[in-house]
């Protein structure tokens, strides 16, 4: 399966797919101009690997801040994951930012896949 791999830049998160690494990371800053553009390969790369993933899967999101239109096409990334056995979140915020975490609990309620909370 190919690497699904992009370079975060001030708008847009670093994407890093990687199945035959296990390595799966969504990380930065997430305000792109067009969401649904922006995510949807990754949302395609997820289906595929849901056909035939790993015997364990760990989606971590280290995200800094996203907006609104991000929050949405979130949440269907981490919908895909409820496709996949045995998989599970590891949502990572800074310490003092008590929004991030906020925000991973209100996501860990809408879908159902575990979530672990760390710190950065």
């Amino acid at each position: 399966m190919q690497i699904l791999q992009l370079e975060g830049t001030e708008d847009t998160p670093r994407i890093f797919l990687d199945k035959s690494k296990n390595i799966f990371e969504i990380s930065g800053r997430s305000l792109p101009e067009d969401a649904a553009e922006f995510y949807k390969p990754i949302i395609q790369w997820l289906s595929d690997y849901a056909k035939d993933p790993n015997p364990s899967t760990e989606l971590i999101i280290k995200l800094e801040y996203f907006n609104t239109a991000s929050s949405k096409l979130i949440l269907d990334v981490l919908s895909k994951l409820e496709e996949i056995k045995n998989s599970k979140v590891i949502w990572y915020y800074y310490e003092e930012d008590e929004d991030m975490k906020e925000a991973g609990e209100e996501f860990s309620e809408l879908v159902d896949v575990p979530f672990e909370y760390k710190t950065y």
